[in-house]
């Protein structure tokens, strides 16, 4: 762990399997979409690569960029939606990337920050926004979706048993009070479990559906992936970190697909996990999945 006095950033994930697959290296160019407090990018730097850091949240970006200061000679930050990577990578001219890298989720960073409202473990304003600009937020779906809209919602991007009962009791508080912070949430949504003990935090799938649908994850994932491989030069790769199973299938489906059409060759058949090490050192690890593939040299016909 390290600090730059005015935040802390924890090593990044699967470092050893990210080098492996993306082999940073003098005169190669990877794009680190998801820059976060850049800790996968200085691990680049550090081998002699140029890296382009891309993220969503200026916030994170102003720690990156004083955290890799000694490398800036080596580095292009954007502010941006990896969405639209390919564009991104044109506008800064610089040329077809040799890897491309998605670190998926929320950091620590943002969920150790009360007022982005990402965590149920601080109360804060219910905000989630990645990029500040954004005008949704989760307070406004929490008090503006129909009681069915909301139930949907939590099943689809979180995976939430208890979605119908949720959605209920969370559409007869409101019209009493707005919810407004995190902790109102949080404690309607435990009082909609029934008693007992849980493995998770009964907030837990209510908030990461929330955060996916006021950042749009899922579509972004999906269109973000197209891009880097679009982007890619022939024989670059890309590498996605995914931590929920909803982005671990969408990358599976997308790069079985994508392999089908002779497009790229998949090279973890199997997800990669950290070492049990690695989960004890960074309990954030635990629930890590890592997958590569190639940009084929020449697509199959």
């Amino acid at each position: 762990m390290s600090t730059d006095g005015s935040a802390t950033w924890h090593e990044p994930v699967m470092p050893r399997e990210v080098e492996t697959l993306l082999k940073p290296a003098p005169g190669r160019l990877i794009v680190d979409a998801t820059v976060g407090l850049g800790g996968h990018a200085e691990q680049f730097v550090r081998q002699g690569a140029r890296v382009l850091g891309i993220d969503r949240d200026p916030e994170a970006l102003d720690v990156a960029r004083r955290r890799l200061e000694p490398w800036s000679d080596m580095l292009t930050f954007v502010q941006g939606d990896f969405r639209q990577l390919g564009k991104l990578v044109k506008e800064t001219g610089l040329a077809s990337p040799d890897a491309v890298l998605m670190d998926l989720g929320v950091s620590s960073f943002q969920l150790s920050a009360p007022h982005r409202g990402f965590s149920f473990r601080h109360d804060g304003p219910l905000d989630m926004r990645m990029d500040p600009s954004n005008p949704v937020t989760a307070e406004q779906l929490v008090n503006t979706l129909s009681e069915s809209q909301l139930a949907a919602l939590l099943w689809e991007l979180g995976e939430e048993r208890f979605s119908r009962r949720i959605a209920r009791r969370v559409v007869r508080e409101r019209q009493r009070t707005p919810i407004e912070t995190t902790r109102q949430l949080a404690a309607l949504v435990a009082r909609s479990y029934p008693p007992g003990r849980h493995r998770i935090h009964p907030a837990t799938r209510t908030f990461q559906a929330l955060r996916l649908a006021v950042n749009d994850e899922q579509e972004a994932l999906r269109e973000g992936l197209a891009s880097a491989v679009s982007a890619l030069r022939p024989g670059g790769r890309v590498c996605v970190i995914a931590f929920h199973s909803l982005e671990d299938r969408l990358v599976k489906h997308a790069l079985r697909q994508w392999e089908r059409e002779g497009r790229v060759e998949i090279l973890t058949r199997k997800p990669v996990r950290p070492s049990a090490e690695e989960r004890q050192a960074n309990p954030r690890s635990r629930s890590a999945k890592l997958r590569g593939a190639e940009v084929r040299e020449v697509a199959l016909a």
